[in-house]
């Protein structure tokens, strides 16, 4: 965000300052937008301050001091600005010298300290947003492992981030987003680990972005820095764990938090980054692995099962001796890909419903869709059998994979691996799916290849995803992030 050259410089005069606080913001008008007026040592001092957003209990504090200095100041005829800050018991104290900066940080949560004939204002930073406790992610839960997750609130992020990384080289930059939201943005990163070109990029694009808001945070956000357009395949990770925020850090990824939402943005990241899950580092190598490998069942089960058993419903010839049983043993009016339609889009409305269904009533709701619905459908022949099978089982894969956003682009594949087998049988299935690889090769996130280490080839790299190497044998950070440092382990 571009900032506006002809700010207005504070006044010496208190009654401009207010008349521009009543113009600018609707001071008087908003209820939640409030001033103190009090007098020290004869001189007129004004209080500005933000309901809902600021601590009461530390304007209080702050007001008393401030007032003591009618007592313990009798000698003091003019009341100085030197002197009220010296007064002010708080850390964070700065200065502004314009009331456009005034009046972002007021509307931040920061109260504001006018004095008469003086053209600078003291800003105390009190805020106390409203906000949950840190919890663990309904989306990214663990058998073993810590418990406390990001919420809403950006310094409570930052600190749980800092609380893992104690190195004296990690920065914090914060950034406004929004020409009226003016939403905090950080841009994390470790500095002699992350490659500053990165960095770079990513502080230039967030401060390109012109935009009035972004009240979908983090999203709005993603949108702007990858231009995405029509690729349904995910080009950042979301994370709301501390931890494996921790992680990526200290292997050279850069992190963007974004205020009001949990969920933190991780660049750069490739497929395969998206594929990987807390639980598999918290369990042995060896359990790990087969804790990965099951997810990657479920992913290609999510992906092909269905296509596939369409492709020998259609083409039985395709299928050796032994496994002819594979097919509906039924026949029904209503085409198998119209039945493997509706039963898809059946699924992702149990999945809506189950979002939009308070607790208590969810398992209800399941039991009728999964009970009632589905068995009562199969036996009035609008559905055979195997199609509720496969679907479900195809369900279940996209369940298993541990980023929502490639589950659900896993799905949209799906469809067209369906559709493509259904209008031009195998042929159409080894085209389509031809494609779609050569396509995800065509992807960059961040000037970061899509498939590495796959495509472009790095065998280590690629073994270290495939199997679950134990830390201590992890040594080197991963090339794709251009890392200062290569060493993961210093000597």
């Amino acid at each position: 965000m571009t900032k506006n050259n002809n700010e207005t410089p504070i006044y010496s005069k208190l009654y401009e300052n207010e008349k521009y606080f009543k113009e600018k913001i609707g001071m008087g008008t908003s209820f939640d937008i409030g001033v103190r007026k009090i007098t020290i040592l004869d001189t007129e001092v004004h209080i500005y301050f933000l309901n809902g957003l600021c601590d009461t209990q530390f304007i209080i504090e702050l007001m008393k001091e401030m007032v003591e200095l009618n007592i313990s100041e009798k000698q003091q005829h003019v009341v100085t600005k030197d002197l009220i800050e010296n007064r002010l018991t708080h850390q964070q104290v700065s200065k502004s010298k314009t009331l456009d900066e005034a009046v972002d940080q007021l509307l931040s949560g920061l109260i504001i300290i006018m004095m008469e004939g003086e053209g600078e204002a003291i800003v105390v930073d009190v805020r106390s947003y409203p906000g949950r406790s840190p919890q663990e992610p309904d989306t990214e839960k663990v058998v073993r492992g810590a418990r406390d997750g990001y919420t809403e609130n950006l310094i409570e992020n930052t600190a749980l981030t800092r609380r893992r990384i104690r190195d004296e080289r990690l920065r914090n930059e914060i950034l406004q987003v929004g020409e009226r939201s003016k939403t905090d943005v950080c841009i994390s990163y470790i500095q002699d680990v992350a490659d500053p070109k990165l960095v770079k990029k990513l502080r230039d694009e967030l401060n390109a972005i012109d935009i009035d808001g972004i009240p979908m945070a983090d999203k709005t956000i993603e949108e702007f820095l990858v231009h995405q357009g029509m690729n349904p395949f995910p080009l950042v990770r979301y994370t709301e764990r501390p931890d494996v925020v921790a992680s990526h850090l200290l292997e050279g990824h850069v992190v963007v938090m974004v205020d009001t939402s949990p969920s933190v943005i991780i660049t750069p990241t490739t497929y395969f980054h998206h594929v990987q899950h807390a639980e598999e580092y918290r369990q042995t190598p060896l359990v790990g692995a087969f804790l990965r490998w099951v997810r990657f069942i479920g992913m290609i089960a999510s992906l092909y099962l269905l296509p596939l058993w369409l492709l020998f419903v259609l083409e039985p010839s395709l299928l050796p001796e032994n496994l002819k049983f594979i097919g509906p043993n039924e026949v029904t009016k209503i085409p198998i890909f119209v039945q493997i339609l509706f039963a898809e889009l059946g699924v992702d409305m149990l999945r809506m419903a189950a979002i939009h269904t308070p607790t208590p009533l969810s398992t209800a709701m399941g039991l009728i869709a999964a009970v009632l619905i589905g068995q009562i459908a199969i036996d009035v022949g609008l559905f055979v059998p195997e199609v509720i099978l496969y679907v479900a089982a195809s369900a279940i894969g996209s369940f298993a994979t541990p980023s929502y956003e490639l589950g659900i682009a896993n799905k949209i594949i799906r469809i067209l691996l369906l559709i493509a087998v259904v209008i031009f049988k195998a042929p159409g299935f080894v085209v389509a799916a031809t494609i779609i690889m050569l396509l995800m090769i065509r992807i960059r996130s961040l000037d970061t290849p899509y498939l590495w280490p796959f495509i472009p080839f790095n065998a280590k790299a690629l073994m270290q995803i495939i199997v679950r190497v134990s830390v201590p044998l992890t040594k080197k950070r991963p090339s794709i992030v251009k890392p200062q440092q290569s060493q993961k382990q210093p000597n």
